[in-house]
């Protein structure tokens, strides 16, 4: 059963660059936007959760010489942001702390264009998110962490490698577009370089008044997921001073399959292969981590895509902003390390099945009452469903699918665990599980995720 998970390694790099430069990409005809407006973002969007940027990288092993890489993607860029013009504006606060798009002069997206005198065979196995390749997604010098306001909300680095391969370093701003989102712009602007003109389908859609808050408003839920806990377990004072280790496990199919029979709970009911791989992942990393005391209360936070559930009316076609809504399952620690794997799966699969519709509306009252102004860490683990996103076939800008798409570094945010889809070498159905630990967990982790130990398949 080991050889169906098997641990992956990535080799400490230092990625040698030359910025060649820095360009501002402006819509290349009039937008839906003159200087001075503004567009209302959803509670959804601007929710503490989402006030980030989510950077992610592409790498493409050859380039066609006649099609000059930065011009090619600026080009379409340029084009793609005349419908999806709000990701030309920026970021700013009105009242009570509400973020607004706004448009004014000398905004649009960021480009840079760099050089590696590396190869991309110099970086190792790019089936592995590395932290090492952090240099090869922009920052600013000296920018704050969390900074969202009066920045670029596209911010693209393209890095040429001596090989003649290429990387995309990609972050976009959370508040404009959850994952979904995201994959129909850059599915956009990928057809668009593939096609040499616009191709934007569906046509986007903006429409973020339909999540207003109701008047007035009606929270029905308890929303855990938000309440603020103080920590009183040893879970993220070990976790945050460890300086904890980046680990990628790659996970068969098959043992996903054998996982989901041992968590299935005693009912009708079935649970999904997500539900079994997160409760045991949980499980997992509370148990090598020696989480005390016994009796706390530990969270497992995760998105769950609310787009079906709407039918009240239903959402407008080419909608690409926040329409994810945190499920939150809560066990004492105890109950995780002593319970069985089922006890756990029904509380997974309980906290997916929680978000309605109802919920979701009940979530966008609750922000607009409670305005939740910090991250809460406290005793939690958020689990990141990338699997669900069609990353390598949207990001086909015309040199083929890439070998690696996806997150390079999680030790920033160490109470997140990303699943990721193998990539487009494995069709097999394989996931790709990174995670942080402690240096001094990661053996007893292998050893629970493999279930190695005697009596944990109860």
């Amino acid at each position: 059963m080991a050889s169906w998970v098997q641990e992956l390694h990535f080799p400490h790099l230092k990625i040698p660059l030359n910025i060649r430069q820095l360009v501002r990409v402006i819509p290349s005809g009039p937008i839906a936007a003159a200087h001075g407006d503004s567009l209302y973002l959803s509670n959804l969007d601007d929710i503490i959760g989402a006030r980030v940027f989510t950077p992610t990288i592409y790498f493409y092993r050859s380039q066609d010489s006649s099609r000059p890489v930065m011009e090619t993607l600026r080009q379409a860029l340029s084009n793609v942001l005349v419908p999806y013009y709000p990701f030309s504006g920026r970021l700013r606060e009105t009242h009570n702390g509400k973020l607004e798009v706004f448009f004014g002069p000398d905004q649009g997206a960021l480009m840079v264009e760099a050089r590696s005198e590396m190869a991309l065979s110099e970086l190792g196995d790019l089936a592995v998110p590395n932290p090492a390749w952090a240099p090869l997604i922009y920052k600013f010098p000296n920018e704050e962490p969390y900074k969202i306001l009066d920045m670029p909300l596209v911010i693209a680095q393209v890095t040429v490698f001596s090989c003649g391969g290429f990387s995309l370093g990609l972050r976009l701003c959370h508040c404009i577009c959850d994952g979904f989102g995201a994959m129909q712009f850059l599915n956009a602007w990928a057809a668009t370089a593939k096609a040499g003109r616009l191709v934007a389908n569906p046509h986007p859609c903006w429409d973020r008044e339909f999540f207003r808050p109701r008047h007035p408003p009606i929270i029905k839920h308890p929303h855990i997921e938000y309440m603020r806990i103080d920590e009183g377990s040893s879970l993220t004072m070990t976790l945050w001073q460890a300086k904890p280790v980046q680990k990628c496990y790659r996970i068969g199919r098959e043992f996903q399959a054998h996982l989901k029979t041992l968590a299935q709970p005693d009912d009708s009911f079935p649970c999904t292969s997500f539900d079994a791989m997160a409760a045991h992942i949980w499980r997992s990393w509370v148990r090598a981590i020696d989480v005390k005391p016994l009796n706390y209360k530990l969270r497992l936070t995760f998105s769950v895509n609310a787009r079906q559930k709407l039918k009240n009316p239903p959402l407008k076609d080419g909608f690409y902003g926040n329409v994810v809504c945190v499920a939150c399952a809560m066990s004492s620690v105890n109950e995780l390390v002593n319970g069985q794997l089922k006890y756990t799966t029904r509380l997974v699969r309980e906290a997916r099945l929680g978000v309605s519709e109802e919920y979701l509306r009940s979530t966008v009252d609750f922000v607009e009452v409670e305005r939740p102004r910090r991250l809460e860490f406290g005793g939690k683990l958020t689990i990141t469903q990338w699997t669900r996103f069609s990353i390598y076939e949207s990001a086909d800008f015309g040199w083929g699918r890439p070998v690696y798409a996806g997150p390079i570094d999680l030790t920033p945010t160490p109470q997140v665990c990303v699943f990721l889809p193998e990539g487009e070498a494995d069709p097999n159905g394989n996931m790709v599980v990174c995670i942080c630990l402690p240096e001094s967990a990661t053996n007893k982790f292998i050893e629970f995720l493999c279930l190695k130990n005697p009596g944990i398949e109860s």
